[in-house]
């Protein structure tokens, strides 16, 4: 089985779980989810308080706003997760459930093209995750792009600052190809790491694709995916691309949100990084990501 590398970068996700778990009475239950709770919608800064709507109205609207980090350059990480969060929560309070994961910024290429040079991670909520083979509506988002990436579903919960690749190894149950869309509220693609996180790390739908058991047999970080847009290769990359290795992912990501009391649980989706750099959406295509040894999946638009 693959052996994920140790974590490059570290950045905090602040949280905390609230008496009494993942169905504390501040929160709608989440089913499974992920449990990451950060006192959203109680922001004490009336500037943090306005970024966090401008994000969600932008969003809504399908319009762009100025990059937070020029409206106020003081903005920290700690702020932008909070903001990130109080937005999770409106969607949680119209009726999403949260579905699990994204690792940002995973891999040199993505880094590159963003500016940014450390992951990050956002939200995946039910309402963003489309079936292998179905349509997008492009006209739903703004500046949609596209990413091949090796994902995980949890076969068991998994939290702590100490995880590490045995714990991961015996956590995720089964892996998977998934197509990332992503999308910006800022206008471009050049952002800093709090603009990032504060609007989702840009995490806009995901697209998983047929599932099978994560098995000893199985080398992840040679697996090579390949990505084909009309049937065209574009793209071919392995997935050592991603932190040295997909699983690598999913190691910092629960050391980040140990550090804070919140883990993953049972049945989360968790997207380890783009093993390339995004690829704009066009409508009218079929993208299709494939490998050796993982099921196809695909999405077209319109």
């Amino acid at each position: 089985m693959t052996t994920p590398h140790p974590p490059t970068a570290d950045s905090p996700v602040p949280g905390h779980c609230p008496p009494g778990g993942a169905e504390g009475r501040d929160w709608p239950p989440v089913f499974g989810a992920l449990a990451v709770f950060t006192s959203p919608g109680r922001l004490q800064d009336a500037g943090l308080t306005a970024a966090a709507s401008d994000l969600l109205a932008a969003e809504r609207s399908r319009t762009t706003i100025e990059h937070l980090t020029r409206r106020r350059p003081g903005l920290t990480l700690d702020d932008a997760y909070r903001i990130q969060w109080t937005n999770v929560q409106q969607r949680l309070a119209h009726g999403a459930r949260i579905a699990g994961h994204k690792v940002g910024l995973t891999s040199l290429a993505m880094q590159r093209q963003i500016g940014v040079y450390q992951p990050d991670s956002g939200v995946l909520l039910d309402d963003m995750l489309l079936p292998s083979g179905s349509t997008l509506s492009l006209g739903q988002l703004v500046m949609p792009r596209v990413e091949a990436e090796i994902a995980f579903r949890l076969g068991a919960d998994l939290h702590g600052p100490d995880a590490d690749a045995h714990t991961v190894q015996a956590a995720v149950g089964e892996v998977l190809l998934a197509l990332e869309v992503i999308d910006t509220r800022y206008g471009d693609w050049r952002m800093t790491l709090q603009d990032s996180v504060a609007d989702n790390a840009a995490a806009a739908r995901a697209v998983p694709g047929q599932a099978i058991p994560l098995h000893a047999g199985l080398d992840l970080d040679a697996e090579e995916i390949t990505v084909r847009v009309d049937d065209e290769v574009v793209v071919r990359a392995p997935g050592s691309a991603v932190l040295g290795g997909p699983l690598s992912s999913v190691v910092w990501l629960v050391r980040q949100l140990g550090r804070h009391g919140a883990g993953l649980r049972r049945g989360d989706l968790v997207l380890a990084g783009a093993v390339h750099a995004s690829l704009p959406l066009h409508p009218g295509t079929v993208i299709e990501a494939s490998s050796p040894h993982l099921p196809p999946v695909s999405v077209r638009t319109m």
